[in-house]
């Protein structure tokens, strides 16, 4: 450094900034004291010039891994363009490229080296490094996006993992680990896994005073919703997807509703990405929509707003994605569609992991992602909680502190919950505990004798998503932690305290005022309704592709969302849904209904009992009763009576078959179900002939899947 007076003469020959931002100067005088750094600090925040500016002001090469070819490119190019010595070596060059660019290296022409994990440990490149360090030597390695080596990141590598080998390699070479985000468990893992020397830590705030941040209900008119906010913004912007179907599908929606948008996702080739990536930065286009492919590390500061049209996996993704906004400290906003289905669809995608910790991982922080989103707390409260940095709310930049909901004394409600968790022994999480004070008779709260507690069903009077309410706020506010295991267990702490010992009240913001539902109501949660419907869309596939028509002539989709919100589990019941009209009943009934029950046995969610109506039925059968009997003495049809005798059979009620229909029927109607299958009855009696009526085909059907 002596050619410069100061750091900030360097950081001005170099960079053209007349100041350092916060935090930056010292962790640069620490890193040309050799020190091992741990750096955090969030996008925008001037994490890069933490290891660049050493690079330049030490002998030698600073090594920097860096897991994205995009970011490498777009950060030796902004190198390069301020006349600095920065190069790459990845997939994309050719062998003669590589020979070039290493001579460039070894002639001391280069100053910052940018490698992918995999070439930076591959066997090939182990000799040249040791060439460089005996030649020029190597001033340190910077690890950016230090986040991937842990696997409670939100972007866990594996190859990451093995970047240990450096320091095992070259032990007295210092290593600067660089990432946006990154919890207390994230921080501690990043210096273990890369065994980080008595490191000096820093950390940035994670707040971003210049971002606004909302959601907003996602629906089937969300895409006009999404057209109208672009076209409010000037200015640049990206437009997270899930998938790169929706991807494709959006940017192509818009590009004919006349905004100039481009897609970016894994599926297209590598030139295509690079092509749209360059036009982005350029600004010869507006929009990108892009998956969670895009974005890491792009040096683009001006961009105006993020929408992430789906629900993203982790707070952290959400955090980094949305933090690309307003880079340049200038107003910007982050808006986030929400819907519940998004959860399953997520939720698909974790369940393909290979390994079930990280699994667990994936879907804790899922549940974090979805309580921020349905939270009704201050955003930045929620966000910075998360990194372990208290806020006190009131930011005056969020939809929930421009536009609060109500706020209520939920005092005593607190003072369940609470008490439920320290009677439940502090071991168990949230749903746990919201079922307990509900009164659930799943078989786990008996096993642990749960049902005992004097806690135990004391909060009948609210919804299961009232309770989820009061304990994501309680949370949020700092009154209830939990662990951050991948269990996500409750545990008091002593605010929780205060509040039973009735020295603090709590106050919370609720949408309105949720009060139990009725025994006439379907109780099942959101999620369990998208899970539900998509039970049922496959079911209608299948029927409709058995008869050869379009879904639709089966039933419509508003059909198929009442009976997932209503789950009818009886003929009688499923025959009310709109769409379902008599002939419908007779030929998908029993498919239908038969789904529903099962899918509730599955969520040990309440099977009926047989109605009074079934009852009274089977006390006339009892009785001795033909079924054309019972019709005349009850006033029913014979195919009413016929419906009664099949849901009880199937709820194995003591129905006597053989009166119903003949033995030697029933076997050749089993022989035809266990033929053709159960699914349908018309497929059944055109196996069989005319001779065997539908009737008897049902109720035969009936005594079979109770059998098998």
């Amino acid at each position: 450094m002596s050619q410069f007076q100061s750091l900030e003469e360097a950081l001005k020959h170099f960079f053209g900034y007349d100041t350092f931002r916060p935090g930056q100067q010292q962790i640069v005088q620490q890193a040309l004291q050799n020190r091992d750094l741990l750096i955090i600090m969030p996008t925008g925040g001037g994490k890069s010039l933490c290891f660049q500016l050493p690079a330049l002001l030490k002998s030698g090469v600073m090594i920097v891994v860096s897991p994205l070819i995009s970011l490498m490119q777009d950060q030796v190019d902004a190198l390069l363009d301020n006349g600095i010595g920065a190069t790459f070596l990845n997939s994309t060059l050719s062998w003669d490229e590589v020979r070039s660019r290493e001579h460039a290296i070894l002639n001391g022409k280069i100053k910052l080296l940018y490698v992918a994990p995999e070439r930076l440990l591959s066997e090939k490149f182990g000799p040249f490094l040791d060439i460089l360090r005996s030649q020029i030597g190597i001033s340190a390695f910077a690890i950016d996006e230090a986040h991937c080596v842990s696997e409670w990141g939100h972007d866990f590598r594996p190859e990451y993992r093995q970047i240990k080998q450096l320091r095992q390699r070259y032990p007295d070479i210092p290593v600067l680990a660089l990432t946006a985000t990154a919890t207390k468990r994230v921080r501690e893992d990043i210096i273990q896994q890369l065994m980080l020397k008595q490191p000096s830590i820093h950390i940035a705030s994670f707040n971003r005073p210049n971002l606004y941040y909302d959601v907003l209900p996602k629906h089937s008119q969300s895409y006009n919703q999404l057209l109208k906010l672009i076209k409010s913004h000037q200015g640049s912007g990206i437009v997270y997807c899930l998938s790169r179907r929706s991807v494709d599908d959006i940017a192509f929606r818009l590009q004919n509703d006349g905004i100039s948008a481009l897609p970016y996702h894994a599926g297209m080739s590598d030139e295509d990405r690079s092509t749209n990536q360059t036009r982005f930065i350029r600004d010869d286009v507006q929009v990108m929509v892009a998956t969670v492919a895009f974005g890491m590390g792009i040096n683009k500061i001006d961009v105006r707003f993020v929408i992430h049209y789906d629900l993203p996996r982790n707070l952290e993704s959400y955090y980094q994605e949305s933090g690309r906004a307003g880079r340049d400290g200038d107003p910007a906003h982050c808006t986030l569609f929400y819907k519940t289905g998004d959860i399953i669809k997520i939720k698909y995608l974790i369940e393909q992991k290979p390994d079930p910790k990280e699994q667990q991982i994936a879907f804790q922080q899922l549940n974090q992602a979805v309580d921020y989103a349905e939270g009704t707390e201050c955003r930045r409260t929620i966000q910075l909680r998360y990194f372990g940095e208290r806020f006190t709310g009131n930011c005056d930049n969020c939809d929930n502190c421009r536009h609060p909901k109500p706020i209520e004394d939920w005092t005593i409600e607190a003072q369940k919950f609470l008490s439920c968790i320290a009677r439940c022994g502090e071991r168990f999480g949230m749903m746990h505990i919201i079922e307990v004070l509900r009164g659930s008779r799943k078989k786990k709260i008996e096993q642990y004798g749960h049902h005992l507690l004097s806690t135990y069903g004391i909060g009948k009077d609210k919804t299961l998503d009232a309770w989820k309410m009061l304990g994501r706020s309680l949370l949020h506010q700092g009154l209830l932690d939990e662990t951050n295991d991948g269990y996500r267990i409750l545990k008091l702490n002593k605010l929780s305290w205060e509040i039973l010992r009735k020295q603090r009240s709590v106050q919370i913001a609720i949408t309105q005022t949720p009060v139990a539902k009725t025994l006439a109501d379907i109780s099942a949660t959101s999620i369990e309704i998208e899970i539900l419907f998509e039970r049922l869309r496959r079911l209608r596939k299948q029927i409709a592709d058995a008869n050869s028509v379009p879904p639709y002539v089966v039933f419509p989709d508003a059909s198929l969302r009442l009976m997932a919100q209503k789950q009818p589990q009886t003929l009688e019941k499923f025959g009310e849904i709109s769409g379902v009209g008599t002939h419908k009943l007779a030929q998908y009934g029993d498919r239908f209904v038969s789904e529903i029950r099962a899918f509730c046995q599955e969520q040990q969610l309440p099977v009926p009992l047989p109605n009074n109506t079934n009852m009274v039925t089977l006390q006339f059968h009892q009785q001795g009763l033909s079924i054309a009997e019972i019709a005349e003495t009850r006033k029913l049809s014979p195919s009413t009576v016929i419906n009664h005798f099949s849901e009880l059979l199937e709820m194995k009620q003591p129905v006597e078959l053989n009166r119903l229909v003949s033995v030697e029927k029933q076997k050749v109607i089993i022989k035809a179900i266990e033929t053709v299958g159960a699914d349908l009855l018309k497929p059944i009696r055109e196996y069989l002939g005319e001779e065997y009526s539908y009737d008897e085909i049902r109720l035969v059907r009936a005594w079979w899947r109770r059998e098998n």
